[in-house]
């Protein structure tokens, strides 16, 4: 048995990649730019029992005014992905307990965790180790159904803003990447009107340099009005697996070009050769109007859970009870970790 953390360059991360089902969020390449952003430091937790592995990317934060640190995943769905079955229950106990050790040891006390929905489900033993706490719903596109069958499991007002927008004349284009400075002005312009935390302001830097990082796994999809650039998505494509990372359109009465770039991310996908485009879900899990608008386009849903564990139980109440003495550090399932 051996448990450790990984940096990026390990061996180890590139081989148990190479033996379990994973997506873009496990590549050390996106854990490492997305550590830039939240200003923490790219990692990974390795373990390994007889034939069985499991990885759990990470980025670990320091804590300010502390000499403690936290982890949590990168941005999107990664989740442990592992060889092993949910219901290997001996294994995920190893596990845990391992993981535990592990990074009380490297003085981080606490792990917020986004699971994968489209990979294993999670084991019930996780909730042994922590909290497992579910969220909602995820949306996910079947692209080995016919396109006439995709085009009618989606709802009427779409089919219909789909159709409007392609009258109009708005066209979609791919993987134009000089477009991408344009797009960025949309997406900002955007992420102002909504009032985005900081965090989500992508800047034009980090996307160029991620496609540089993952190459041909990461596409620009452009919605153009003539040499307008009005809209557009950029997602991954791993595996099988199409995933959206950040999308917008600038918004004008009449204009329905998020429709038809989700229409045609989704058909360009399937000539490819994906099974799945995922949409992710709601505003943090959320049935909420983002979910609906999703959920317009497919049948398919899929569970969203969070994990967190605490490590050190009396560092982090500790913390807690400092920081936010109205909180119950005993309770994992709200706002964590609480001392943030």
């Amino acid at each position: 048995m051996t448990a450790s953390l990984l940096d990026p360059a390990a061996r180890e991360w590139k081989e148990t990649l190479q033996h379990v089902a994973h997506d873009m969020y496990h590549v050390p390449a996106y854990v490492v730019l997305d550590a830039r952003l939240y200003g923490g430091a790219p990692a990974a937790f390795h373990f390994e029992q007889g034939a069985r592995r499991l990885l759990i990317p990470l980025i670990v934060r320091e804590i300010p005014g502390s000499e403690l640190r936290d982890a949590l995943s990168p941005y999107g769905y990664p989740g442990p992905v592992s060889d092993a079955a949910p219901h290997e229950a001996a294994f995920w106990r190893a596990a845990c307990a391992a993981l535990v050790e592990t990074l009380r040891a490297a003085r981080i006390i606490s792990m917020f965790v986004r699971m994968h929905p489209l990979l294993n489900p999670p084991s019930p033993v996780l909730g042994e180790a922590g909290a497992l706490v579910r969220h909602g719903e995820t949306v996910s596109m079947d692209l080995t159904v016919s396109a006439e069958e995709m085009w009618s499991q989606t709802r009427g007002d779409h089919r219909n803003h789909i159709n409007r927008a392609r009258r109009a004349g708005t066209r979609v284009v791919f993987d134009d990447w000089g477009r991408l400075a344009e797009w960025v002005e949309v997406y900002h312009d955007n992420m102002r009107r909504v009032g985005a935390a900081d965090y989500y302001f992508f800047t034009y830097d980090h996307l160029a340099a991620l496609h540089d990082a993952v190459g041909d796994h990461m596409h620009l999809a452009v919605a153009l009005e003539g040499d307008e650039v009005v809209g557009g998505n950029t997602f991954f494509e791993y595996d099988g697996i199409a995933t959206g990372y950040v999308s917008s359109t600038r918004r004008a009465r009449g204009r329905y070009a998020d429709e038809l770039l989700y229409d045609s991310v989704r058909r360009w996908c399937k000539e490819r050769g994906a099974r799945v485009f995922h949409l992710g879900g709601g505003k943090g899990g959320a049935n909420d109007s983002l979910f609906s608008y999703k959920a317009g386009f497919s049948p398919s849903r899929h569970p969203f859970h969070t994990w967190r564990v605490v490590t050190d139980p009396g560092a982090y109440r500790d913390l807690v009870l400092q920081r936010r003495p109205g909180a119950d550090p005993a309770d994992l399932s709200s706002t964590f970790p609480s001392y943030r």
